[in-house]
């Protein structure tokens, strides 16, 4: 398998109120993605590009009734349809920024949603397990009974095995593990992670969080950041750090920290990577893994949410857990 690059592509937009806005967002993400491919074309090929949570709509709202009646779209849509035309013409896969999601087959919920994009059109979806409770009131589809799609998919692709998972997820080592055991070569971030947690001392978990997952995994990292200002999403800003980590978790490319449109482009050598993979015997950390061990992992903490989820229910489901852990 050739190297190629991958463009971690970070945006700075205003908070959408309702979903006539996403058009504008898409189409500004399309030209992202034509000026990337085609400036880098002289010097590599950028196959992978990959946007931040909430690039096309935000849970800015505190209630379903409201996102569903001004944000929520099905998936796949027009704007979808637009990434594709680019991958087809290109030769390129999309990991889209989020949409607020609302599926037939689960018509009571409503998902945090990303998808893979190829020159073959839609290739999987995911949708956020762990949503940034309190304050995110849509549903995971660990809260839906009957699930039947897998909650972890990794997509096989020219590229090398693919998976996902969105921004709060990664402060949950069990996600991503998981993701990297249904065989993920490349794991992508897509993230609006705000200050003060984000890529600055004396937190820094932005940076921290991506480089432990991606060693402790042996996988490449690919992070892309809302890099939107305080006036764009009130009460946090967003400092953007978009980057790509290799499997050693070594940074190979990241932008500065701070609010604004920037692109990282990073080289992805998955024929080395599994080289490496097969060749360790030492710090091979998922052949070392000893599961039995972590009993922790049979007993559920939070609750499952119903489908009329609100912040004041969020906090009563924490509470609930934190007894549970006494």
């Amino acid at each position: 398998m050739n190297p190629y690059y991958a463009a971690a592509c970070q945006t700075d937009f205003p908070a959408p109120l309702d979903r006539s806005e996403i058009g504008a967002r898409t189409a500004r993400m399309c030209e992202i993605v034509e000026q990337t491919v085609t400036g880098y074309e002289p010097f590599f090929d950028v196959r992978l590009l990959t946007f931040p949570e909430f690039a096309h709509s935000v849970p800015i709202y505190d209630n379903v009734a409201e996102l569903r009646d001004k944000l929520a779209v099905e998936v796949p849509n027009e704007h979808t349809d637009a990434y594709a035309r680019l991958t087809k013409q290109y030769g390129c896969w999309i990991q889209t920024g989020t949409f607020i999601e609302i599926d037939p087959q689960y018509p009571e919920f409503l998902f945090n949603t990303t998808v893979l994009i190829g020159p073959n059109g839609v290739i999987s979806k995911y949708r956020k397990v762990n949503p940034w409770i309190p304050w995110e009131v849509h549903a995971s589809p660990h809260d839906v009974p009957g699930y039947s799609a897998d909650p972890f998919p990794v997509a096989d692709t020219e590229l090398g095995h693919l998976g996902v998972a969105i921004c709060y997820d990664w402060l949950f080592p069990e996600t991503i593990r998981q993701i990297a055991f249904n065989g993920a070569e490349v794991i992508i971030r897509v993230s609006a992670y705000m200050d003060p947690w984000g890529t600055q001392e004396p937190m820094d978990w932005w940076t921290l969080i991506n480089r432990t997952r991606a060693l402790e995994n042996t996988a490449y990292v690919v992070a892309s950041n809302q890099g939107a200002s305080f006036a764009n999403y009130p009460p946090f800003s967003w400092p953007g750090g978009s980057m790509v980590v290799d499997y050693d978790g070594r940074i190979l490319a990241q932008a500065d920290p701070g609010p604004g449109e920037k692109v990282v482009v990073a080289p992805i050598n998955i024929a080395a990577q599994r080289a490496e993979r097969e060749r360790r015997q030492g710090h091979d950390f998922r052949s070392h893994l000893r599961s039995e061990v972590h009993p922790y992992l049979t007993s559920n903490y939070l609750d499952r949410a119903g489908p009329d989820l609100s912040i004041e229910s969020n906090k009563k489901r924490i509470l609930v857990a934190k007894e549970k852990l006494k």
